[in-house]
């Protein structure tokens, strides 16, 4: 049997595992796609997390190719997938070799990178000839080996990337990179499904916490712990200890119920609309441009999601102030512009900074795409964030004074 072109999968520190955390996120690009789709799964064993993920993805009217990993049996892989029943077996087939692959358009590596670089810019070579158009590949590698593969598929992701998702909550931690190598379409991304995406921790069902609380919360939970130590007769350790909770609570990150209506335009944020006006903004293109601004108290969920389905092609930043978002001078402040094409036109997500925010996390690169109600970055502390539509092109739902939640409110629809 020829081995397909994943890297080693152990090293000196010892193998690594891909857990169900991470199998997800492996999987994500298949599992938002709701449209029929091929898939192509290399380095799979009949009890592989990612060939669970992979399959409990599958609609319909998807295909999936499963390749073995080195020394694993086909006739095995056979076994276990015919044991899924006649609905699983009808839309997965096994093959012997990668040679035997058709193109597909998600490719998932199953097995983490975990060689040298010249090991994984091989492997991301030979399985990047199985992407048909604007398709995507997954690979994982581990986080805390910044040599060899990892700094590899760091260097692609800079250069194909369209995501990069850590999971901490796998053992040892990993990254996955989400690569395409050739243009997709603005259109596709009307097919899609929110992303699943591991930086938000889970606290209930429908509550996460983002990656950024778990470390704020963290770094004042590590600051009393060091003033109860260096000070172990003051009561200074209570504030930082005090702090963690609501520091964390700020990061919330709840599930939303996003509109199914392809004509609607959801708030990008939670928080009171400001204004509704049309303006003219040359950086954008010619033409007027409807904006809904909304405010964002420090009590308002600080994650911010894309209000339609659509490809990041560009993203800058535009120096400024930070005076209260509140006030008309605001529109000065230091904002994060994020590009949107869609069957529609140019969409424009602004993320402004405030009074007391002065850090915007924005996560998708260009060349993404974005589903409508996708979670795609967040600004810290009170805020501002501002939708830019194509005037001609779209009706205002909300007023001054309304209050949205990010993701389901509908704040404008398509004419």
């Amino acid at each position: 049997m020829t081995q397909s072109p994943a890297v080693r999968t152990s090293g000196a520190s010892g193998p690594v595992r891909i857990g169900e955390r991470a199998a997800r996120t492996l999987v994500t690009e298949l599992a938002r796609r709701n449209d029929p789709k091929a898939a192509l799964l290399v380095g799979a064993v009949p009890e592989s997390p990612v060939l669970a993920a992979a399959i409990e993805a599958l609609l319909p009217g998807d295909r999936l190719t499963v390749v073995p990993a080195e020394g694993a049996s086909a006739a095995a892989l056979r076994e276990h997938v015919s044991a899924q029943g006649r609905w699983v077996a009808d839309r997965v087939r096994v093959i012997d070799t990668l040679a035997e692959a058709d193109a597909a358009e998600v490719v998932i590596a199953a097995e983490p990178c975990t060689g040298t670089a010249e090991e994984a810019r091989m492997a991301v070579d030979g399985l990047s000839k199985y992407l048909s158009d604007g398709a995507v590949l997954s690979v994982a590698a581990p986080l805390f080996r910044t040599e060899g593969a990892g700094t590899e598929l760091d260097r692609q992701g800079v250069l194909h990337g369209i995501r990069t998702d850590l999971v901490l909550r796998n053992s040892p931690p990993v990254r996955v990179h989400h690569l395409r190598f050739t243009p997709a379409s603005a259109a596709v991304a009307a097919r899609l499904a929110p992303a699943y995406r591991p930086s938000s921790v889970p606290l209930t069902r429908s509550m996460h916490i983002d990656s950024n609380g778990v470390a704020a919360a963290g770094i004042s939970l590590g600051l009393a712990a060091l003033a109860r130590v260096t000070r172990p007769k003051s009561k200074l350790w209570l504030l930082p200890a005090l702090a963690a909770v609501p520091v964390a609570a700020f990061f919330r990150d709840p599930e939303r119920d996003v509109p199914e209506d392809p004509s609607a335009v959801v708030a990008a944020a939670d928080g009171q609309v400001l204004s509704v006006q049309r303006l003219h903004d040359e950086r954008f293109g010619d033409g007027e441009w409807l904006r809904v601004a909304v405010f964002l108290s420090v009590l308002d969920v600080h994650v911010n999601r894309a209000p339609v389905a659509g490809k990041v092609v560009d993203y800058f930043v535009a120096d400024g102030g930070f005076v209260n978002a509140m006030k008309p001078d605001a529109e000065h402040n230091v904002a994060a512009y994020t590009v949107l094409d869609t069957e529609h036109g140019t969409v424009v997500v602004a993320q402004r900074t405030g009074l007391i925010a002065r850090r915007i996390v924005q996560r998708a690169p260009v060349g993404a795409l974005l589903a409508r109600g996708e979670r795609f970055g967040l600004i810290r502390f009170g805020s501002r964030t501002d939708v830019y539509l194509p005037a001609d092109a779209a009706e205002p739902l909300v007023g001054p004074g309304d209050k949205v939640v990010g993701g389901s409110t509908v704040i404008a629809r398509w004419v």
